[in-house]
């Protein structure tokens, strides 16, 4: 439990009642810098550092994860450079 309120599953719960649940979480991300869609590639991410640890090339790294996730390469730069980052509090 949190607080008073009992936990429900989330496909029982309103948009609401999960931000209010999640709202310290969202604070904090936001305060880093996240962006609210960036879960979507923590996979591409993965697949670069995987690429990058075994001495790809960028330009071979950046062709592939932007076939294989169809994402613009312009994209794929922004991510990896975005992930790449030392967080600070409040940097917006």
């Amino acid at each position: 439990m949190i607080g008073t309120a009992k936990l429900r599953i989330f496909s029982e719960m309103t948009y609401y009642e999960i931000i209010k649940l999640s709202k310290e979480s969202i604070y904090r991300l936001n305060s880093a810098g996240f962006k609210m869609k960036d879960w979507q590639y923590l996979e591409l991410y993965e697949d670069y550092m995987s690429m990058h640890h075994a001495g790809e090339k960028m330009t071979y790294i950046v062709n592939v994860l932007h076939e294989r996730y169809h994402v613009c390469e312009r994209k794929v730069y922004d991510l990896v450079k975005r992930f790449g980052q030392n967080c600070t509090i409040d940097a917006a």
